[in-house]
């Protein structure tokens, strides 16, 4: 797909759900909590790739405490807007897990299966403890025995974009969360 000009992306979005200072000010309020949980614990982050690096790279620069940063790309959704269930692991993790207090960095948590796959993986490396931070929640869509330990947004059930989130590799760039018109996608 080429380059885009304005009114043709402007014209797939239905509306902004989360603005950019709504997102900012949780973000914030959400490096706080982290800040103080995490305080001893010297955590490694692990951002899921690609949603994920918007959110990330907001919330380890508020956390002000010493952390480590490592990166995972999982897929399940390719060029579709629905999960098919069958995850890859595409690419795996620098760091060693075993021991290490780890914080699982996800932009949106909606059916939870391929976290649900990745913390399972996670988890059989050993770390001190492994709790998931996400950007959004979808509690209406979920299929998988996961809930985030820390949530910045429940959102509706709506197919959303913007801050990292994308369709079709789409979207990313947008400063704010838009839901996207169904004809978009469909």
């Amino acid at each position: 797909m080429g380059i885009e000009a304005a009114a043709d992306w402007e014209r797939d979005l239905a509306s902004v759900l989360l603005t950019e200072d709504q997102i900012q000010s949780r973000v914030a309020e959400l490096a706080e909590t982290l800040a103080a949980e995490y305080r001893d614990k010297h955590p490694l982050l692990i951002g899921v790739l690609k949603g994920s690096i918007v959110f990330l790279s907001d919330l380890m620069r508020r956390l002000n405490l010493p952390l480590e940063v490592d990166l995972v790309c999982c897929e399940s959704y390719g060029q579709s807007c629905e999960s098919s269930g069958e995850v890859r692991l595409r690419l795996d993790l620098a760091q060693e897990v075993r021991g290490r207090h780890v914080l699982l960095i996800e932009d949106i948590v909606d059916t939870g299966l391929t976290l649900a796959w990745l913390r399972e993986r996670l988890r059989e490396r050993e770390p001190a403890s492994l709790e998931i931070c996400c950007l959004l929640s979808k509690p209406s869509r979920r299929q998988a025995d996961l809930e985030p330990a820390y949530v910045g947004f429940e959102i509706p059930d709506a197919f959303v974009v913007g801050y990292g989130l994308d369709y079709a590799e789409r979207f990313r760039w947008l400063p704010y969360v838009a839901v996207l018109k169904p004809e978009a996608y469909q």
